[in-house]
């Protein structure tokens, strides 16, 4: 008597197919938003190409081409646009629409459901690295061969904002969620240190290379200037991470 076929079996699929499945689910639910797509790409090129060309009449003092300095500095705003003002707005809403109560409830455990977001995060983080490149090198970027130094950064970022969008995300009603990010992506962007090296802001730079947008800035000029690791800065971001996590497990809110 032969056995029975009873494929395909009933239950739940194993934890890395089913956070593999929540990764690709977040990353294509980025992308069909119009304004997460605005802040992951439009904004960074727009930075990029206005700062390359535009970097003789802002009268800046930097010590390597506008085109070297620039596109390392629009590839941390970028990663940072998305690891943490998109995935904040974005679970925001989601913990307002009762979406993140559901998943939580669902063979997904809450550490699967985390761990998908931020592998969504990732695989928009290296479109963005490409998107941003395509455009550098028509520029007449020329990085150096720092891609540890690169991967190091976007690990320790993403673990960073990450941990700090998800805290805001936590704690706040949807709209102030809104609200907060943009602002403080603004604010970052203005003051922060991410496009520009932290000389550039004075006597202030030595505090912005103690934030997080600081650090990821100088991470990343340093891996594509001097194709080193800036271990100092990556330190900073795991801080930064650290800091976060213990708010957001002590704070988020599920509904």
């Amino acid at each position: 008597m032969s056995a029975l076929d009873l494929s395909p079996r009933p239950g739940a699929a194993s934890f890395p197919r089913m956070v593999a499945a929540q990764a690709g689910m977040e990353a294509r639910l980025m992308l069909r938003n119009g304004e997460q797509l605005l802040l992951a790409v439009v904004i960074p090129v727009i930075v990029l190409v206005g700062g390359v060309e535009g970097a003789d009449h802002l009268g800046l003092d930097l010590t390597h081409r506008p085109v070297d300095v620039f596109t390392p500095g629009v590839l941390a705003l970028a990663v940072m646009s998305t690891s943490f003002t998109s995935l904040a707005i974005a679970t925001g809403f989601e913990r307002r629409y009762g979406v993140i109560k559901r998943l939580g409830s669902s063979p997904l455990p809450r550490s699967g459901l985390l761990a998908g977001k931020v592998g969504g995060l990732l695989v928009i983080e290296v479109f963005q690295v490409v998107v941003v490149s395509v455009v550098g090198l028509p520029l007449g970027w020329e990085p150096a061969d720092g891609v540890v130094g690169v991967v190091l950064a976007l690990v320790a970022v993403t673990f960073a904002f990450a941990a700090l969008g998800l805290f805001v995300a936590g704690v706040l009603r949807a709209e102030a969620t809104l609200a907060a990010a943009n602002l403080v992506y603004l604010l970052l962007l203005a003051g922060g240190a991410v496009v520009l090296p932290s000389s550039s802001y004075g006597a202030f730079g030595h505090v912005t290379r103690w934030v997080p947008s600081g650090a990821l800035g100088d991470a990343m000029r340093h891996a594509c200037l001097d194709g080193g690791v800036g271990w100092r800065s990556l330190g900073v971001l795991v801080v930064w991470g650290a800091l976060g996590t213990v708010l957001t497990a002590r704070t988020f809110r599920w509904e």
